[in-house]
């Protein structure tokens, strides 16, 4: 018998908290990520990036950045008192951390205004913080949505559950090398499956899917993160 305590303690409340509170609604995409890959192996070559941690997670939280400000809505939590829907005009961007204490989801306040070599840094921070056991209630509080990536553990994707208080929780799969149809043909490319679990009082099924869509068109053609801004 393991006594649930501490940040498992907080971690199991919240989560029965949320599933029980929150309408949960899950949506999926499978895509071609081969783009994007390509781009992150071209930033880590960029000199003006040197020593910034580049990875496939810095471009997704770019898009999920991006589709928020095409689906603004998409961005607003839940006011049972007061029965309204409160929209934010700032983005805290949730990333779930896997630590030996369990699993904790600081955001990076602000991040919508952030570049991307600013991003890079607030991602790497946000890790080693975690990891270290050092992160503050308040790097934990006011979070608008969050990016679980279970992909790291060689998982397709998932079906998680919102983080209290927030909209939407976006699960990233594995990146694998699969048979895909590009240009009329079969090639091997990079392909990765998304998940978006949305709160539904929030966001309804054409909003979500909107959302989830733009998120996957920008991970297609990375372009669209200046075209698209």
């Amino acid at each position: 018998r393991i006594p649930v305590k501490g940040v498992r303690k907080v971690t199991a409340q919240a989560m029965v908290g949320s599933a029980f509170t929150a309408p949960h609604v899950t949506e999926f995409i499978t895509l071609d990520v081969t783009r994007t890959m390509k781009l992150v192996q071209e930033l880590k070559d960029d000199p003006d990036l040197a020593g910034l941690r580049i990875n496939p997670l810095l471009l997704i939280a770019k898009a999920v950045l991006v589709a928020i400000r095409r689906n603004p809505d998409v961005n607003a939590s839940w006011d049972e008192a007061a029965q309204e829907i409160v929209l934010k005009h700032y983005v805290n961007l949730g990333i779930a951390a896997a630590t030996p204490r369990g699993l904790i989801v600081p955001n990076i306040k602000d991040a919508h205004a952030k570049t991307l070599a600013e991003l890079s840094a607030s991602l790497s921070d946000l890790v080693a913080t975690a990891r270290e056991g050092k992160t503050s209630p308040s790097d934990m509080q006011n979070g608008t949505i969050t990016i679980t990536n279970v992909g790291v553990f060689g998982v397709d994707t998932g079906t998680p559950i919102l983080n209290p208080g927030e909209s939407a929780i976006l699960a990233v799969g594995a990146i694998k090398l699969q048979p895909w149809v590009h240009k009329g043909k079969v090639k091997p490319r990079q392909v990765t499956t998304l998940a978006l679990s949305f709160d539904h009082r929030l966001i309804d099924g054409e909003l979500g899917s909107k959302f989830l869509a733009d998120i996957a068109a920008v991970l297609e053609h990375p372009r669209r993160l200046v075209t698209w801004s």
